[in-house]
């Protein structure tokens, strides 16, 4: 079973499914999209298909009934689109060409979330024609994009993919063998912060000194997104909140972040208390002169994307506008500043006491022979928010191949397949479980 999961996976890794055409040819995500769709139409999802979303994407959706007219519907998710590779220079392995080394596959969409679609293929082709529920399936192609295409599609379509019970396999375990569920995750709002001071570059030596900086007032503004002990500090957030659930080693967590030894951890808190009770933010990229090729001029204008991580009981709005006032607020010397929105989405809390969720436990239980657990996860899927609110019955289980080690949206991804294999085992018995029980 898995040398040949591993020349699939190796052909959907092999494609550039960036969904972002400055970045990457939209003909790899095209050709991502049709490789899903036909692996699924071969496995009786006969109405497999691409549906177009209002970003511009396009997601795989269909359907398999089942032959009980009183079984429960299950919908699978996963994405086929991937993070950019980052540079390339830092990965061991060719990010695009799927290698094994010391037992793992490494690849960028290897865990995130290609391996996930892998899973899916596995389960249903190991049930064969003996699958007791409806099955549902979609597999969007632009979450990493966060432009909300399958949000939008789904709102305006809420009938393609009702559900009894929702798979949305996109997180992972706490560890390699180590089964669980996310329960909560923390939501999001990114923006892009313009600063603008000049109307052009001029000399440093004829300028400097009067004249403003933008790229040193835009440092200016993000230096005052942290204090010195590191917490996220943003005037109108609450950054005290404690985590009350199962905590975070801070070994475990430094091992499993690569922080390298004597550089410091962030916070006065816990490490769960940083990564699932408050909000934090990361400055993803700056638009500024690279150091080789500069000049000796004056910045006249510099920009920054921001990723703020909200938690659950936080409002991602609220937390959006505070995040804009605190950049206004703390620019210096009257710079011009424009925040643009990317996106925003809300904090999500699983339910955890329905006959969906107590099927998954003991599937995973038995596939891995121990015990399944709960965990907080610092990412944000805004998918789970409208799913919850278009299908307020459904029972959404977060789960999936992508544990710490994983590096996933880093250089040097890679997927141990042992989880591929162990959770295709547990998607299995759950979806006979399941589907028996509520019969």
């Amino acid at each position: 079973m898995m040398p040949a999961a591993h020349d699939e996976l190796a052909e959907l890794v092999a494609m550039r499914s960036v969904a972002d055409p400055r970045q990457f040819p939209p003909e790899e995500c095209a050709r991502a999209a049709a490789w899903v769709r036909d692996r699924f139409a071969e496995l009786g999802v006969a109405d497999a298909r691409l549906a177009r979303t209002p970003d511009g994407s396009d997601a795989v959706v269909g359907s398999r009934p089942s032959t009980a007219t009183d079984a429960p519907t299950v919908l699978l998710y996963a994405h086929y689109d991937v993070q950019p590779p980052l540079d390339e220079s830092a990965w061991r392995t060719p990010p695009f060409e799927l290698t094994e080394v010391d037992g793992r596959w490494h690849g960028r969409g290897a865990a995130d979330c290609k391996g996930n679609i892998l899973m899916h293929l596995l389960a249903l082709r190991a049930l064969g024609d003996d699958i007791p529920v409806n099955l549902k399936l979609v597999v969007e192609g632009s979450e990493e994009q966060g432009t909300g295409g399958l949000e939008r599609y789904v709102e305006a379509n809420p009938d393609v993919l009702r559900a009894d019970a929702i798979l949305v396999c996109d997180t992972g375990n706490a560890a390699v063998g180590r089964p669980a569920a996310t329960v909560t995750l923390r939501g999001m709002a990114n923006v892009v912060v313009h600063v603008e001071a000049l109307a052009s570059e001029v000399h440093s030596g004829m300028f400097g000194g009067p004249a403003p900086d933008a790229l040193a007032a835009l440092v200016a503004m993000l230096a005052s997104l942290r204090d010195d002990a590191g917490n996220t500090t943003i005037d109108g957030l609450d950054g005290t909140a404690t985590w009350t659930g199962a905590p975070y080693d801070p070994g475990q967590f430094r091992t499993d972040a690569g922080v390298l030894d004597g550089v410091d951890l962030l916070g006065d808190g816990s490490v769960a208390d940083g990564l699932w009770a408050r909000p934090a933010l990361t400055v993803l990229g700056i638009d500024a002169p690279k150091v080789v090729g500069s000049t000796a001029a004056i910045v006249p204008r510099a920009a920054a994307r921001l990723n703020l991580r909200v938690p659950p009981g936080m409002d991602s709005q609220v937390a959006h506008d505070a995040l804009a006032a605190h950049l206004r607020a703390h620019a210096p010397w009257n710079v011009r500043v424009e925040v643009e929105t990317e996106a925003i989405g809300s904090a999500f809390r699983a339910e955890t006491d329905g006959p969906a969720f107590h099927a998954m436990a003991a599937a995973m239980q038995e596939a891995y022979g121990t015990p399944m657990t709960t965990l907080g996860q610092g990412g944000s899927i805004p998918l789970c928010n409208v799913f919850a609110e278009t299908y307020p019955g459904a029972e959404i289980i977060l789960m999936g191949v992508e544990e710490p080690l994983a590096l996933i949206h880093a250089p040097n991804e890679s997927v141990d397949p042992s989880e591929i294999e162990h959770l295709a085992i547990a998607e299995a018995l759950f979806l006979r479980s399941y589907g028996g029980a509520a019969r």
